[in-house]
C-alpha cells in the first residue's frame, strides 16, 4: 500500500520500520516540529524524523495539522491509508476521510480501556495484570474508533513503564502489519467499541512522581515502576531531590508503626520507609547531583539515621 505515516516518539519508530520491511511504500512521514534540548538548547529531531530520513523518506513537520494549508498539502500524496502511532496532534475530519481506507491508529491499550494519553504508564501505576495493543480505525473522538485487531500482553511482576513501552512497541508494529494485510485483502473486521466501558487517562506530569508517603506501600511501589524511566518517582532528603528508581514492598500490612509516613529505618545496607500502610524498601536511588546507585552503595556516601523523615520539610 501507499502510506502516509504519522508519529513522533521512539514508540512509533518500530511500526514505521515494520511497514517498510513489509514492502509498503511510505510516501511521507509526518511528525512534530524539532525541539530544543539540553543545556545548549540545540534543536533535536523527533525519533520518527531520524528514522524516516535514514530511509530516504520525505518528512513534513506541521505545527498544527488542522490548518487548511496542511490538509491540502496531504491531499497531494493520494495514498491508500494513513497510519498514526503516537503522533501527538488530533486529526480533523478532512484528513480522517482523505485516504481510500481511512486512517488507522496503533493504541497501546485494550480499548475501550485507557483511551487518551500515557496508557502504558498508567497500566503499571494502576496495577493492571494485563494490557495490550488495539489497532483502531480512527474517528473524530479521541480513541473512539472501531477496533480492527487486538493483542493482549501480560505484565511482569517487575514491569516498568520503560520495559512495557518496549514490549508494546514491538507488539504494535507486528499487529499493524497484520492489519494492513487484512485491509488490503478485504478480510478486516471492524468492531464498534462499547463506549459505556470506556476509561480515560491523562498526561503524565513531573509532579505526579512526588511520593506521597501517606499512601499504601503497594501503590507507591507501582508508581516507582510506572514512572521509570520518565519522569521518575522522587522525594526530598535534607532539602535535595532524591529520585527513586527501584523499590519493593517490605510489608503491605499496617502493623506496628515505625513513625509517621516518610520516616526511614536504616540498616547496614537497607533503607525502608514507613508509608500510610506498610513499609517500602528503597533499592535503587539517585540523590540530586549524584549518580544512580544501589542502596548499599548510596549508604556508604551519605549520613542517614533511623527516624529521619523524607519529603518536604
Amino acid at each position: 500500500m501507499k502510506v502516509i505515516f504519522m508519529g513522533t516518539p521512539d514508540f512509533s519508530v518500530g511500526t514505521l520500520e515494520a511497514l517498510i520491511a513489509a514492502g509498503h511504500e511510505i510516501t511521507l512521514a509526518v511528525t512534530q516540529p524539532d525541539k530544543p534540548k539540553g543545556r545548549g538548547k540545540s534543536m533535536q529531531y523527533p525519533p520518527v524524523k531520524e528514522a524516516a530520513l535514514a530511509h530516504g523518506i520525505e518528512v513534513y513537520q506541521p505545527t498544527r495539522i488542522r490548518e487548511p494549508e496542511c490538509v491540502e498539502n496531504l491531499r497531494k500524496y493520494e495514498v491508500d491509508i494513513i497510519v498514526v502511532v503516537a503522533f501527538g496532534q488530533i486529526l480533523p475530519k478532512e484528513i480522517l476521510e482523505m485516504p481510500k481506507y481511512g486512517c488507522i491508529n496503533v493504541h497501546a491499550s485494550l480499548l475501550p480501556k485507557y483511551r487518551g494519553a500515557a496508557p502504558i504508564q498508567w497500566a503499571v501505576i494502576n496495577g493492571e495484570k494485563r494490557t495490550g495493543v488495539t489497532i483502531q480505525r480512527m474517528a473524530e473522538g479521541i480513541d473512539t474508533g472501531d477496533m480492527i485487531l487486538k493483542e493482549e500482553v501480560v505484565l511482569h511482576k517487575e514491569e516498568t513503564g520503560g520495559s512495557l513501552f518496549e514490549r508494546l512497541a514491538k507488539t504494535g508494529a507486528e499487529l499493524c502489519v497484520k492489519t494492513l494485510k487484512a485491509i488490503e485483502e478485504g478480510t478486516a473486521t471492524y468492531t464498534p467499541q462499547n463506549h459505556e466501558e470506556a476509561t480515560h487517562t491523562t498526561m503524565i506530569k513531573k509532579q505526579l512522581g512526588e511520593m506521597d508517603w501517606t499512601k499504601p506501600a503497594i501503590e507507591l511501589e507501582r508508581l516507582v515502576r510506572g514512572l521509570n524511566p520518565w519522569p521518575s518517582a522522587y522525594t526530598r532528603l535534607n532539602g535535595k531531590t532524591l529520585k527513586i528508581w527501584k523499590s519493593s514492598v517490605e510489608t503491605e500490612e499496617a502493623g506496628e508503626s515505625a513513625g509517621s509516613p516518610g520516616t526511614i529505618a536504616v540498616g547496614k545496607d537497607t533503607i525502608t520507609v514507613q508509608t500510610g500502610k506498610g513499609r517500602l524498601r528503597l533499592e535503587e536511588v539517585q540523590l540530586e547531583g549524584k549518580k544512580r546507585m544501589q542502596t548499599d552503595a548510596f549508604l556508604r556516601g551519605v549520613n542517614l539515621e533511623t527516624g529521619m523523615i523524607l519529603g518536604n520539610e
